[in-house]
């Protein structure tokens, strides 16, 4: 039997959080805040995670960087900012849903989600179902947020979805939440958990890291 993989390998073959990816600096402040909520519903439509990603950074790209400037910004921008990323066939939709959601922030928490914590109250179930109303964010959306945000919102942690489970356990780690926290200090976890998800999603990733353990 394989020998268990190092947390060590797999964080440096894997550990690139999503919002790092798209250049997000993330932080507990309004604005990369929602950008990771804009990275979240541009992940919410099946498209290839990378096309995600560039779509998110041409949106920042344009200045879309904050509720208030998406908001602002035309409808064809934000469409133009999409294509531009290849982000195809969801484009129109995806550009309205990004507007809309934009307004719900501003009126709802005023532009900072910072206010959506507080409303959860420390409940990382509210979390996820405030996130929820958001247009086009869904439990997979709402998921990827919580997972990324673990390292700035301390009541997330630690989140470790069904899958990132499934990958600990092939790779020979603990396959519950609490086993994995304590494999890393607690700012790496968004880290682990990115890192777990894309060896489920890889092909032959386990495999591949086990062999050089």
């Amino acid at each position: 039997m394989a020998r268990r993989v190092t947390v060590a390998d797999l964080l440096d073959e894997y550990g690139t959080t999503h919002a790092e990816e798209a250049g997000i600096r993330l932080r507990n402040t309004p604005a990369p805040l929602y950008q990771l909520l804009t990275l979240c519903v541009l992940f919410s439509v099946r498209i290839k995670a990378d096309i995600a990603v560039a779509a998110a950074r041409e949106l920042f790209a344009a200045g879309m960087r904050t509720p208030r400037a998406m908001a602002d910004a035309s409808w064809q921008a934000r469409v133009d900012a999409l294509g531009r990323a290849h982000y195809r066939r969801y484009d129109e939709s995806t550009a309205t849903a990004l507007g809309a959601g934009a307004e719900l922030v501003l009126d709802r928490y005023r532009g900072d989600l910072r206010r959506l914590r507080e409303a959860a109250d420390g409940d990382p179930g509210r979390v996820g179902e405030l996130l929820q109303e958001v247009p086009r964010i869904g439990p997979v959306g709402a998921g990827i947020y919580c997972r990324e945000a673990q390292g700035v919102w301390p009541e997330l942690r630690p989140a470790f979805d069904s899958r990132a489970r499934h990958a600990a356990g092939e790779l020979g780690l603990p396959k519950t939440p609490e086993g994995l926290a304590r494999l890393v200090p607690a700012e790496d976890l968004p880290k682990l958990a990115a890192a777990l998800v894309r060896v489920e999603l890889a092909s032959g990733a386990a495999d591949a890291l086990r062999a050089t353990d």
